[in-house]
C-alpha cells in the first residue's frame, strides 16, 4: 500500500480458529460452525469500496448487520438496473441522430452507478466493460442504444456463466460494429475480399486468454529455453476470422447494405449462411473444425474451444481482481480465484458469481493488516461516485450531465480511446513500482494535466456544488452538507464526521492535523467554507484516492 501511496503523491504534485470438534457421545453430529467475527466499520468500508461505486454509512451498517458473505449473496441476487429502457424513454426514435443522445446514455449510467440497488452487479459490469471493450469513440458515436444495451448485457451476465457471456458479447451489434465482425464474409479472391481478423484477434488477446500460456496461478509458462509460450499463431487467428463470417444485423433485406435501426442494434446479430465460409478452420490447441459446418455450429464450437483453454481462468481472475481489489494479486490469490473459475465447487466451469465471491472473500481481499502492495489506486470515476454516494449527490432535474467524463476524468463509461481500455493492466510507472516488478494500471492516466483537472473538479464539487448554494443550475449535481454545517463550530467533530463518511474513520494523524490547522484559520462565522475545505482536503488526498 505504501508503495502506491508514494507513487500517487508523486503523480499528483482477523480471524480465529474456525474448527469445531466432532459431536460428543450423544450422537448429535458435528457442532454448527462458529459465527463469523463481527465486521468493523473500516472493514465494511473496505469491502464496499471494492464491491460498489462507493461506501456509504447506511450500506456499511447493512454489511455489519448481515455479515460479508450474506451481503454479497444478496447483491448477487439483485436484478440488473438497466440503461436501455430509460434511454428509449427519453430519446426520440431516430437512430440517425444517435450522437445527440450519448449524454443521455452516460446520464443513466451514473444514475445506476450512484443510486442503483444492484451495486455489486453494476461494479462487476463496469469491470467487464474494461475487459470486453466497446466505445463510443468511433463508429458507435451514433449508436447510444447499442451501447446502452451492450452494457445491460454485461450487467445481466455479470453473475452468469462466462461461456454465455462470450456468446452474448460476440453476437452483440455493438461489438460486431466496433471490432468489424459485423458484415464479415467468406473469402472472395476475385473481389479481393478476405475475412476481417480484428475480432478474432482481440477476443483471444484481450478478452479471454492473452498472448502467452499461463500457469494456474497466472505466472507465465516457458519452454525449454526459458521463453514464453505463445497461445496462438497467425493460422489460428485466420481460423477464427473464418468462423466469424456471415453475421450481420438482424432482419436485413440486403447483407451488403445494412440499415441500422434501434431494434436491430439491440438484438443479437443474425447469421446469413450464404456469406459464411464453410471450409475447415484451425483453432486453439491443434483443434480443426471440419469443413461443411454451418455458421451457428462453427461459432459454438469455436467459443467452446476458447472457453476450455486453461488460460481463461487465470486471465479473467487477474483482470477482475485488478478492477475490484488490488493491482498486484499474489500468485496464490490468483490461483484460488482461477480455481473457482475452473470449478465452482459443483463441477461447473465459468461461474462468474462463484468467481466474484472468491475474489471478495479471499484472505488477500480481507486482510487484517494490509501490506505495502495491498490495494489499488481508485479510478477517477470511482472517486467521484464515492463522494456523491456518501453525500447524496443529486441535481434538481435528476440528471447527471457527465457526457464528457472521459475528458474530465480521463475515463468515462464506454468511452475508452481504443479496445485496449483507458490503461494497460501491465502498466508500471518508472521508479520503485517498476523496480519491484509491480504494476499500477490506473497511474497510466494520472498525468499532471489529468490530476490538475480532477483536483479542480473536486474543488467545484465541494465548494460550489453543495446544498448551501442557492444559485445552483437544475442540472448541477450537488452534495448535501447539512449535517456537516451543524458541526462546523467543532473542528474535531467536523473532521471525524467527514472521515467517517469518506474514509471509514481511518484518517491519518498527518491528514487530520493538516485539516485542523487549516480550519483554525477560517472564522467560525464561515461554516460553509469550513465544511468545503474539510471535504476538499479529504477527497484530494492520497488516502481517499487509494483503495486499501
Amino acid at each position: 500500500m505504501l508503495v502506491l501511496l508514494l507513487a500517487l503523491g508523486l503523480a499528483a504534485c482477523g480471524g480465529g480458529d474456525a474448527g469445531g470438534g466432532a459431536g460428543g457421545g450423544s450422537g448429535s453430529g458435528a457442532l454448527p460452525p462458529p459465527s463469523p467475527p463481527p465486521v468493523s466499520q473500516a472493514e465494511a468500508f473496505r469491502l464496499l469500496n471494492q464491491a460498489t461505486f462507493g461506501a456509504t454509512e447506511s450500506e456499511a451498517e447493512r454489511v455489519r448487520a448481515l455479515g460479508v458473505e450474506v451481503w454479497i449473496d444478496q447483491q448477487i441476487a439483485e436484478p440488473a438496473s438497466l440503461q436501455l429502457p430509460h434511454l428509449l424513454e427519453v430519446t426520440s426514435n431516430n437512430p440517425l441522430l444517435g450522437f445527440r443522445y450519448q449524454g443521455d446514455r452516460v446520464d443513466v449510467w451514473f444514475r445506476n452507478s450512484v443510486n442503483g440497488p444492484d451495486q455489486l452487479r453494476q461494479r462487476v459490469a463496469f469491470a467487464l466493460s474494461q475487459i470486453m471493450v466497446v466505445s463510443q469513440q468511433g463508429v458507435l458515436v451514433i449508436a447510444p442504444w447499442a451501447l446502452a444495451d451492450y452494457y445491460d448485457t454485461l450487467a445481466e451476465h455479470a453473475f452468469g456463466n462466462f461461456r454465455e457471456l462470450m456468446e452474448a458479447v460476440t453476437l452483440h451489434p455493438a461489438m460486431g460494429t466496433y471490432l468489424s465482425m459485423r458484415g464479415n464474409r467468406r473469402p472472395d479472391p476475385e473481389r479481393n475480399i478476405r475475412p476481417d481478423e480484428n475480432y478474432a484477434r482481440e477476443l483471444m488477446q484481450l478478452f479471454t486468454i492473452g498472448l502467452v500460456e499461463l500457469e494456474p496461478d497466472g505466472t507465465v509458462r516457458t519452454d525449454s529455453s526459458g521463453q514464453p509460450m505463445p497461445t496462438y499463431d497467425q493460422a489460428v487467428v485466420e481460423g477464427f476470422a473464418h468462423v466469424f463470417t456471415g453475421w450481420n444485423l438482424a432482419g436485413l433485406a440486403n447483407f451488403e447494405t445494412p440499415r441500422p435501426t434501434i431494434a436491430n442494434q439491440t438484438q443479437p446479430m443474425q447469421h446469413y449462411p450464404e456469406f459464411h465460409d464453410t471450409g475447415a478452420k484451425q483453432l486453439l490447441n491443434g483443434v480443426v473444425l471440419p469443413a461443411g459446418q454451418g455458421g451457428e455450429q462453427d461459432l459454438a464450437a469455436a467459443l467452446d474451444n476458447i472457453f476450455e483453454h486453461p488460460n481463461v481462468g487465470p486471465f479473467i481472475a487477474r483482470a477482475l481482481i485488478q478492477r475490484l481489489v488490488t493491482s498486484n494479486p499474489s500468485p496464490a490469490y490468483l490461483a484460488r480465484v482461477a480455481g473457482r473459475f475452473d470449478d465452482n465447487g459443483a463441477g461447473v466451469r465459468g461461474d462468474l458469481a462463484a468467481v466474484v465471491r472468491a475474489i471478495l472473500l479471499d484472505p488477500e481481499a480481507r486482510p487484517a493488516t494490509p501490506t505495502d502492495t495491498t490495494g489499488k489506486l481508485k479510478e477517477p470515476l470511482l472517486r467521484v461516485t464515492q463522494l456523491w454516494r456518501a453525500y447524496d449527490g443529486a441535481s434538481a432535474s435528476g440528471r447527471f450531465p457527465m457526457e464528457f467524463s472521459s475528458i474530465m476524468f480521463g475515463q468515462g463509461p464506454l468511452q475508452s480511446p481504443s479496445v485496449f481500455n483507458f490503461f494497460s493492466p501491465d502498466y508500471a510507472p518508472p521508479g520503485e513500482i517498476a523496480t519491484r516488478g509491480l504494476v499500477a494500471p490506473e497511474l497510466q492516466i494520472a498525468t499532471e494535466f489529468q490530476n490538475t483537472f480532477i483536483t479542480n473538479i473536486m474543488a467545484s464539487y465541494t465548494f460550489v456544488q453543495n446544498s448551501a448554494n442557492p444559485e445552483l443550475e437544475p442540472d448541477q449535481v450537488a452534495i448535501d452538507i447539512t449535517e456537516e454545517l451543524a458541526l462546523a463550530d467543532d473542528i474535531d467533530a467536523l473532521i471525524d464526521r467527514a472521515a467517517d463518511k469518506l474514509l471509514g474513520g481511518e484518517i491519518s494523524p498527518t491528514l487530520r492535523s493538516e485539516i485542523a490547522g487549516m480550519l483554525a484559520r477560517i472564522p467560525a462565522a464561515e461554516p460553509v467554507a469550513r465544511v468545503a475545505e474539510t471535504l476538499y482536503f479529504i477527497v484530494t488526498s492520497p488516502e481517499y484516492a487509494y483503495q486499501r
